[in-house]
């Protein structure tokens, strides 16, 4: 005789099938709690503040596609820039930071006048 088969499935729970009407059984899993050593340590556990630096830079004359981005994460301090040719002439630069203490903070700055393409009736 075939017995069942335990699964469990995508986040959806634990379930059990069944194989030619018999049923699996897994006995449950008993965890016991850490014990209190009197000693309550806050720190959280790290293996290394995070670091990394990166840049890029597109200048594609045939469609028009003129970008580029830096940006540096020294621990939990994000600073960077990114900077685009829009549609209508101008150029976006958004320069941006992130830390703890004063949240997402980004400042953008248009360069250019903007004008709109005359459209070309064929």
């Amino acid at each position: 005789m075939a017995a069942g088969q335990y699964y469990s499935g995508y986040g959806h729970g634990q379930g059990l099938l069944q194989n030619h009407g018999n049923i699996g059984y897994r006995a449950p899993v008993i965890v016991q709690p850490a014990q209190y050593t009197g000693h309550y340590d806050n720190r959280q556990d790290h293996y290394a503040a995070p670091h990394y630096s990166f840049e890029y830079s597109v200048a594609d004359s045939h469609t028009g596609d003129i970008k580029s981005q830096h940006e540096s994460r020294e621990g939990d301090v994000v600073r960077g820039a990114y900077s685009l040719h829009e549609s209508d002439g101008t150029i976006r630069t958004v320069e941006y930071s992130a830390d703890a203490h004063n949240g997402f903070n980004a400042v953008v700055h248009r360069q250019g006048h903007a004008t709109h393409a005359v459209p070309v009736h064929h």
